[in-house]
C-alpha cells in the first residue's frame, strides 16, 4: 500500500463527518503526520425542501456531518476548514446527472464527484493550505509498479466495502498525491479502531443516499430542480411496450425508469416484466422478461486507463457493469478511437445499463474503465 513519502508537509484529509474519514485523520495523527481537516460543502441541504427525507438522515454531506467533522478535528487538535464547492458541484455533477437522466441514461453522480471534485478541485484546495498529499476514507489501495513507475489502483482488502468501481477516473498525477489508509482494513476493524481511539463518530451509521437526492426519488428531484431553475419540464407522456411491440401502459417520462427495473412500472400483466430499454427521443419504455435483459456485448466510451497505459491489442479482463455486480470474464477490444473499448462477455450479463460504468479488472488490479453507451 502506498504510504506518504513527502516529509514535513501536512496531509489534507477529506473529512465527511463519518467514521471512515475520521479514522483516517486519527490514524495519520497517531503516526506523527501533520494533518489538516477539510470538509467539502457540496450541496445546500436547504434547497428543494419539498424533497426532504423523513428524519433527514441517511445521506452524506449534511449539516450534521459538518458538525461531526468539526467535532472530531477539535478532538484531534488539528486545523479544520469547510471549503465551498457548491458551484463546481452543481456544474460538474448535478447538471450532468440531470442531462443524463433526461436523455434516458442512468448516471453515477458519485463517480462524477470523484473525478471532478474530490480528486481534482480538492487536491488544488489542499495545496492552498500547504498540503502536498490528500487522504480519504475510501476503501481502495494504491501500489506502484517499480519497473515502469506507474501507480496502480487495487481493490480494498474488504471486498464488501471496495469502492474502486467509483474511482476508475483517477489519473496518475492524482494517484501520486493520494493516500487510502483504510485500504488494508475491514469495516469492522475501522469501527473498532475508531472506538479504541475514542472518536465521537465511532458508532455513526454509514450514509446511503446521494447527497442531493435526500429521499432517493430521482424523478422527483429532477422535476423539483427544474422548477427551481425556472425550467419546468413539460409532461412527456409515452408508451410502455413489450419487446414484441404490444402496448401495455403509459408513463410520464422515461427519466422515471432505468434498465432492469421491475417495481413501479404501473402495469399489471400477470407476469414479471423488467425495463429492457428506454428511448428519450420517442419517450418509449420497452419491457420484457428477465432473459431479455441479458447482453453479450457493450461499448464503453471516455475510457480512462488507470493501471495500464492503454489497450494496444485485445486483452482478457473481468468487467463490472454495476458496483455490486460480480465482475464477469470478458475480452476487451480496442477500437479506432483510443478512448472507446468494446467488451465481449464470455457469458451474457444482466441489465447492462447506458450511463453506468464498465470497469475493467485483472484480479484486484483496476485496469481502467469507461461509460457504457
Amino acid at each position: 500500500m502506498r504510504e506518504s513519502s513527502i516529509l514535513n508537509q501536512p496531509i489534507a484529509v477529506a473529512m465527511s463527518g463519518g467514521v471512515d474519514s475520521s479514522t483516517v485523520a486519527a490514524l495519520l495523527v497517531a503516526r506523527g503526520h501533520s494533518v489538516v481537516g477539510l470538509t467539502m460543502q457540496l450541496w445546500n441541504q436547504r434547497r428543494l425542501p419539498e424533497l426532504a427525507a423523513d428524519g433527514g438522515t441517511g445521506r452524506c454531506c449534511s449539516l450534521d456531518d459538518v458538525y461531526d467533522a468539526r467535532r472530531v478535528a477539535e478532538q484531534l487538535g488539528i486545523p479544520y476548514y469547510v471549503v465551498n464547492f457548491e458551484a463546481e458541484f452543481e456544474r460538474q455533477v448535478v447538471e450532468p446527472f440531470l442531462s443524463e437522466y433526461l436523455a434516458g441514461r442512468t448516471p453515477i453522480p458519485c463517480t462524477l464527484c470523484n473525478n471532478f471534485i474530490k480528486f481534482d478541485r480538492f487536491i488544488d484546495m489542499a495545496q492552498g493550505v500547504g498540503a502536498a498529499e490528500i487522504a480519504t476514507g475510501h476503501y481502495a489501495r494504491i501500489t506502484r509498479d517499480l519497473s515502469t513507475g506507474r501507480y496502480q489502483l487495487r481493490k480494498a482488502a474488504d471486498c464488501g466495502k471496495d469502492q474502486t468501481y467509483f474511482l476508475f477516473g483517477l489519473t496518475q498525477s492524482q494517484l501520486a498525491r493520494t493516500l487510502f489508509p483504510l485500504g488494508e482494513m475491514t469495516k469492522s476493524e475501522v469501527r473498532a479502531l475508531a472506538e479504541s481511539m475514542g472518536l465521537a463518530v465511532a458508532a455513526k451509521q454509514d450514509s446511503q443516499e446521494i447527497c442531493f437526492v435526500p429521499n432517493g426519488d430521482y424523478g422527483a428531484f429532477l422535476d423539483a430542480y427544474l422548477r427551481s431553475k425556472g425550467r419546468e419540464r413539460a409532461v412527456e407522456r409515452g408508451e410502455i411496450v413489450t419487446t414484441g411491440g404490444r402496448t401495455v401502459g403509459t408513463h410520464t417520462g422515461v427519466h422515471h425508469f432505468t434498465v432492469g427495473q421491475r417495481r413501479g412500472l404501473g402495469i399489471a400483466t400477470g407476469e414479471p416484466l423488467y425495463v429492457i430499454s428506454t428511448d428519450a427521443a420517442t419517450q418509449r419504455v420497452v419491457v420484457g422478461s428477465n432473459e431479455e435483459l441479458l447482453r453479450a456485448r457493450l461499448a464503453a466510451n471516455k475510457v480512462n486507463w488507470v493501471s495500464w497505459p492503454g489497450l494496444p491489442a485485445s486483452a482478457r479482463a473481468q468487467v463490472k457493469v454495476r458496483n455490486k455486480h460480480v465482475a464477469a470474464p470478458a475480452t476487451l477490444h480496442p477500437t479506432a478511437w483510443p478512448d472507446r473499448v468494446e467488451v465481449h462477455f464470455d457469458e451474457p450479463q444482466r441489465a447492462v445499463t447506458p450511463g453506468q460504468a464498465a470497469v475493467f479488472y485483472d484480479s484486484d488490479l483496476v485496469l481502467g474503465g469507461g461509460w457504457i453507451e
